[in-house]
């Protein structure tokens, strides 16, 4: 019967192609003129069971949609007793930053490509060893104002220190970090954000004793 209507040009009805049966009935009569309780309840069945296949179908096959990571951004400022100029080379000393900021083990600057560097971060927190490493690029700074960055692989994160002078013998220094929330850290997120700016902070205050020796 599907197989005719196909041959001669016309459409199976979607019923035929679920129940031998109704297939037969369809050719013997009209739907519409059928008035017995047990052929409505067969063809409720049947309707019922396509609306069930459809809404499997789209349940089964949605398309993927990979999550949304959370980036969460830090921003912290000191008051450091140096000329901006000083601050400003000192912080532009990055091999030298593993030195006084808590969380960062070491930096290696590439040597055929001084603008990358390599980072490693190391802190014990929330119960865990924590270790990340990722690669950085150093985007065009403004001298004595601004160095800035962003990483090309590990650990999603980017950043800016700002130098703002107070006069000839001091200034204040203002960074900013902003960073992809890792998997392993999702469950503690809404505690990372306040605990890295504590880090942060006192990152600031030991550059500005670094700073004043540089």
């Amino acid at each position: 019967m599907v197989a005719s209507a196909l041959i001669s040009g016309s459409t199976p009805s979607p019923l035929s192609l679920i129940h031998p049966a109704i297939n037969c009935c369809i050719g013997a009569c009209n739907i519409s003129t059928i008035k017995t309780p047990s052929f409505s309840k067969t063809l409720l069945g049947v309707q019922y069971e396509l609306c069930r296949r459809r809404s499997l179908y789209r349940t089964r096959f949605r398309p993927f949609s990979p999550p949304v990571m959370e980036w969460q951004d830090c921003t912290v400022k000191a008051e450091i007793d140096v000329p901006a100029s000083v601050a400003y080379n000192c912080y532009s000393d990055r091999e030298a930053i593993a030195n006084w900021m808590p969380f960062i083990s070491s930096v290696q600057i590439l040597e055929d490509k001084p603008d990358l560097s390599r980072w490693s971060l190391k802190y014990k927190a929330f119960g865990r060893d924590i270790e990340f490493s990722w690669l950085a690029r150093n985007l065009q700074p403004t001298p004595n104002q601004k160095i800035h960055w962003r990483s090309l692989d590990g650990l999603p994160n980017r950043g800016a220190v700002r130098f703002f002078p107070k006069g000839p013998t001091s200034c204040v220094v203002e960074l900013t970090v902003s960073y992809e929330v890792p998997p392993i850290l999702i469950p503690v997120a809404s505690a990372l954000q306040p605990f890295l700016e504590s880090l942060l902070s006192r990152g600031l205050e030991r550059f500005a004793t670094y700073a004043k020796s540089y």
